[in-house]
Formats: structure tokens, sequence, C-alpha cells
């Protein structure tokens, strides 16, 4: 078995590596060796080159007089192209104030992926539907790590297990047991005669406003309906957010809210910042202690009327809310979700549930009365399937809406309205197209730009529900609509609701 030379075509030949080729392999065979010597995340785009002639199999190689090049989709392996920026700063000014239409400019100009630097951080952004796969894999490769670089550094408690937690810790196991039951279908469809109430009940603001002849911020009452909803439905609290047109936000709402201002602001100017003891830093950790308190009392008055353990599924099915599930749940070996996850675990479900909700909401009424038609159409299949005040909204029902399920879709391949998630490389590795990754960099899949590439999209920018009726979408590539992300978090999800 001859051992041969190689390295990776771009960088230096000193740096090759004496490797054995088997000379009855084949050439995937020496691919997949060649990827694991290197971390190539997708060894069918492995090629190999020697005195710059391609190399197409195994005789070819092993015949080779001098070390071999290895090219990924035929391109030398690189770092992913981006802005020089300015010192210090680096490229903040090129990303903010306009987040999305910076990023849209240095997709247009740099490609699938490219590096930008905020004040010392350093974060890799993808619109490509392949890399975002890898990315969101949580494989050998990614993880979600929360390290400095990470754009929800400032929030990471790793009690919180989901959502502001690492994988492949203690804490991230015991949140993805017992939440998902919670969140699944047969869960969701428990509680939806409570959300359809809390959403009827907002009629009698919605009317006394129509009453008077006064024009309203979309945006504020969705935020008041949508966190009034998952309010109701997380911590068993009645925000009475829809007492009277003119109700006050609750506290939790304000400071849920002011926590995420507060961690865009904090994390986009660098580790120094974020470790000052006053100003928005110390706020910052002022405002989540808050919540955490209030969080805690809600905890202790389900606690007080006295707690019934359940196997877990049985929870989730007679729960009134999550808190209630919380308390209740236990797993097979008589352990039930511990305190401090359980806190943190309800106000990232409390927090992620509005904002998305509530911003999805207000895209929704948006659309309605910009885009034609759409009023006309989702009324007349409102008729069609005899639905009016007395109807009973569930699953079933929902599912003949063909035409409300593609605006929604639609909606949030337009205007998605979540934050964009990120993951951490575990190791120096090379993805497809030969971009070279080194070990902590943060890659983050940016949802929107997916969602408006013109690579994958027909006239991305057209809002086009019936877009979803045709064979070029239903043929997409499966990253090419993720408006929650994918991957290991998902498929746990996934298989709880199964």
């Amino acid at each position: 078995m001859p051992a041969k030379q190689f390295y990776l075509l771009g960088e230096a030949v000193s740096s090759a590596k004496n490797i054995d080729v088997d000379e009855k392999s084949g050439l995937e065979d020496l691919q997949h060796l060649i990827a694991a010597h290197f971390a190539v995340v997708e060894p069918n785009g492995i090629g190999f080159q020697a005195q710059d002639y391609e190399l197409k199999d195994i005789s070819e190689i092993t015949s080779a007089e001098t070390p071999i090049a290895i090219t990924i989709d035929g391109h030398a392996i690189r770092e992913p192209p981006g802005p020089k920026g300015l010192p210090i700063v680096g490229n903040f000014f090129e990303v903010y104030p306009d987040h999305l239409g910076n990023h849209q400019r240095l997709f247009e100009q740099y490609g699938p992926i490219f590096k930008t630097t905020n004040l010392g951080r350093t974060i890799y952004s993808t619109n490509d539907p392949t890399l975002a796969t890898i990315v969101f894999a949580e494989s050998d490769f990614f993880t979600k790590e929360i390290n400095p670089a990470h754009p929800l550094y400032p929030l990471k408690q790793q009690a919180a297990g989901v959502f502001l937690g690492d994988t492949d810790t203690p804490e991230w196991r015991v949140a993805h047991k017992f939440l998902p039951p919670a969140l699944g279908p047969k869960a969701v469809r428990h509680y939806a005669p409570m959300m359809q109430k809390t959403v009827e009940h907002s009629f009698e603001v919605f009317d006394a406003l129509d009453e008077r002849g006064e024009a309203w911020n979309v945006y504020q009452y969705m935020l008041k309906l949508g966190s009034q909803a998952v309010g109701k439905l997380t911590l068993g609290l009645d925000f009475q957010h829809f007492a009277s047109p003119d109700s006050k936000l609750h506290e939790i709402v304000h400071l849920i809210a002011e926590v995420l201002s507060l961690n865009k602001k904090v994390s986009s100017k660098g580790d120094w910042y974020g470790r000052l003891p006053f100003g928005d830093p110390q706020r910052l950790r002022t405002v989540k202690a808050r919540i955490e308190e209030l969080i805690g009392e809600s905890v202790k008055q389900a606690e007080s009327g006295g707690v019934e353990d359940l196997p877990l599924q049985d929870a989730a099915l007679r729960a009134s809310n999550m808190v209630d599930y919380a308390i209740r749940a236990t797993d097979n070996k008589g352990e039930k979700l511990p305190k401090d996850s359980l806190i943190w675990a309800l106000l990232v479900t409390t927090g992620a549930g509005f904002t998305t909700t509530s911003s999805l909401l207000s895209w929704l009424i948006y659309g309605l009365v910009t885009y034609p038609g759409m009023q006309d159409r989702l009324l007349q299949e409102l008729v069609d399937n005899g639905i009016d005040e007395n109807t009973e909204i569930t699953a079933d029902v929902t599912d003949r809406l063909d035409f409300l399920d593609k605006y929604i879709k639609e909606m949030q391949r337009r205007h998605n309205p979540s934050f964009q998630p990120a993951r951490t490389a575990k190791v120096d590795l090379v993805l497809p197209g030969g971009y070279k990754i080194s070990k902590d960099s943060v890659v983050l899949p940016a949802l929107h730009h997916i969602h408006n590439n013109p690579e994958l999209w027909d006239n991305p920018h057209k809002f086009t529900p019936d877009r979803w009726d045709t064979e070029e979408v239903k043929n997409r590539h499966k990253a090419a609509y993720i408006p929650f992300a994918t991957g290991q978090r998902r498929a746990k999800m996934d298989k709880a609701a199964d």
C-alpha cells in the first residue's frame, strides 16, 4: 500500500500529509479517507491534481511523482471573503443600522458566504441552503456553543438548555427530554380552545376602536395579543392586555422586549463593552434578574395548589399551561426538570413565543392591506368552508384552508420573523466550495437571505402565495425554506411530536 503526499490546494505544499492509498480501493473510498484527514465536510466534492493535471482514478494518483493537491468542488481552499473594514470598529458600519439591507448587499458582492468582524467579534454569514444544512446538523463539525462571538452570548444561560445553552451538555439533554412533549401537535390541540378564547376576547377592543373610528398601531396590538396568548400558555398568567383599548403591557413583556433590545446593543459592540459594570451591560444583567424573579413567582403560585406527578406525555395533555406541565412532568426514572432549568425554559419559551408571533401577525395584517386580492381570497376560503363566529378552530379546520396555508408560508418566506440562529465550528474544517473555517468560528445561516435568494426563488421580492403550488417550489432544496431553522434541535421536537 503506497504512501502518497496530499495537501489542500491553496495551502503550502510543506503542509502535505503522508497517507496510505489502497490501490484496490475506489476513488470514493479515497475521497472519504482524505475527508477524514483534512476535515472536509462533503467528501464527494474532493478532487485531485498533480502538476496542474486532474487525477481521475486511483492508478493516476498512486503513480503521481509529486505531492497531490486536493480541490473542493474544483476550487482551491480559501478563507471566505468579506469587506476589509475599519481599524478597531471592523465592519460595524457595513452591517448596522440597516441589518438586512447591508447583509443583502454583502451577499451580492461576496457570494454565498462572507466574513464580517465587529469590534473584535468575527461572524460568517451564509445564504446557501447546502451550507445552512451542514451548519445546523450539529454533527462532528458544528454545534451550538455560545462563545463570545455568538450573537446570543450576552444572554447565555446554560440552564436554559433550549436556545440559550450549549449543545452536548447535561442541561441541554434534560431540556430536550422534558420540553418537546409540551410543544408537540397533541399538546397544541389540547391548548387550542384556550388560544381561540384569548383571540376572541381581543375582538372587544378592536370593535371598540372601530366604533371610535380610530387607527391603531398594528405591531403594538399584535404584541399585546401574542404575549397575552403566550403568557397564558407558558406562565398561566392573564396579562389583562385586552381589559380595555388602553390597557398597558404587562411588566414581563416590557422586560423581555428590553432584554432583546439590550442584547443586540451589547452583542454588537465587543467583549469589552459587555463586561462594563454600568450602562446597557449592567441594565441587561438587572433586567434578566427581574425576569427570573417574576417567572419564579409564577412557578411558586402554580406549586401552591398542589402537584400531581405524571409521565411526560400525560402531563402534556392534562396540564392547564406549561408551568403546570413543568412542575408535574416526571420521566421514567421519577426525575423532574430541575428548578433552574424550569425557570429559564419558561422564560425562553415565553420570549421566543410572543416576539416571533407578534411580528408574524403584524406582517400578516400588513399583507392584507398591501398585497392586492389577499383579503378577498382569504374571506372566500372561509365562506367556502362554512367558517363563522361559532366555528371551533381545530387542526382539522385549518388543514382545509389551503390558501391560508400558502399565505402564511409566503409571509414567513418574504418577511421571516425568526432571530438569526448560529452554530459554532468544533474543528478546523473545509466546507463545500472550498471555504475554510477555523475551530470556534461562528457561522450564521441568514434565514431572511436564504428565503429571498434569487438563485433559490423566482422573483423572490414578489409576494406570491401561489408559488407554493408550483413544481419548482415543491422540489426546492429542503433548506431553502426554514422559517424556524432545522437540524438536531428541530428533529428532536418532531420526534417528540410523533
